[in-house]
């Protein structure tokens, strides 16, 4: 059974790329639902262009069916459709929370591209930009707007201002082949998770990420069936020897990376910021 934070009640977030109901954004969601939150669940809504196709972004019939999992879980939910490489949509989310719920006292930065891999002598300056633009530039922006309208509250009790988590990952510690821009943006949003953490702190906001392995959604079926080919293994080869580096011995879960995001975000982490919480299995170690 999962630790509860009764705190979390009544308070409001945003989880960022949330409306894929396997992902890893809808398990942070659902998470934070339980716990009597109410949540924006974030997602660009269509498809748009070769990088955001409808097999790979929510759309709104499964953005619904998320919001629909955090009710049952316990909490209030509504859907955002926002591009996070346009500020004025970002800006424009934000904006959405407060004028649903109140207030806005939890933002989860989880929006990510990770399925544009390759050789880095290949990459074009296409997959390089929308890599570094969804990963980095919209957490940026989510962070500016989201803290603006965190420090324009009153601090509560116990709480102070807010909670600012974004989705980092091993990539974020580590770097391995044809990940290059992945890899990248994930380093890029410790430094941005470390910079913020300084600023607003004297705001009463921490900020922190997480740092999860390799976890198996529906993005991480497709990693799994490119990284397979790439070495010549089939897909159970391949993840039969990622549970073997790992010394508990098992792959993540979604659950794994929710429970993390669920605590930092509770009164109990309060003094917690500026870092970057490994959920790896001892995958990762520094």
């Amino acid at each position: 059974m999962s630790r509860s934070y009764p705190e979390l009640k009544g308070k409001v977030a945003i989880v960022t790329g949330a409306g894929r109901a396997q992902g890893l954004g809808a398990a942070i969601a659902v998470r934070l639902g339980a716990e009597g939150a109410s949540v924006v669940i974030h997602d660009i809504g269509r498809a748009k262009g070769d990088f955001a196709s409808a097999s790979n972004v929510g759309l709104g019939e499964e953005m619904e069916s998320v919001a629909k999992a955090v009710h049952d879980a316990g909490g209030q939910a509504t859907t955002f459709s926002g591009d996070m490489l346009v500020e004025a949509d970002v800006e424009a989310m934000v904006a959405h929370a407060a004028s649903s719920f109140g207030r806005l006292d939890i933002l989860v930065n989880n929006a990510g591209v990770g399925f544009v891999f390759g050789p880095l002598t290949e990459m074009t300056q296409a997959q390089w930009d929308v890599v570094q633009g969804v990963n980095l530039r919209g957490s940026f922006f989510a962070m500016k707007h989201a803290a603006r309208r965190m420090m324009a509250q009153p601090p509560l009790e116990g709480w102070g201002r807010g909670r600012i988590v974004s989705v980092a990952s091993r990539a974020a510690k580590s770097g391995s082949a044809l990940t290059s821009a992945y890899t990248a943006s994930k380093h890029g949003l410790i430094g941005l998770t470390r910079s913020a953490a300084i600023e607003f702190g004297a705001h009463a906001i921490t900020v922190n990420a997480v740092c999860p392995n390799h976890v198996t959604t529906g993005l991480g079926a497709w990693q799994n069936d490119y990284m397979s080919k790439a070495r010549g293994q089939t897909v159970d080869e391949y993840l039969a020897a990622m549970r073997a580096r790992i010394p508990l011995g098992r792959l993540g879960t979604a659950a794994d990376t929710a429970n993390a995001c669920a605590f930092l975000c509770s009164a109990e982490a309060g003094f917690i910021t500026g870092e970057a919480m490994n959920v790896s299995g001892g995958d990762e170690y520094h």
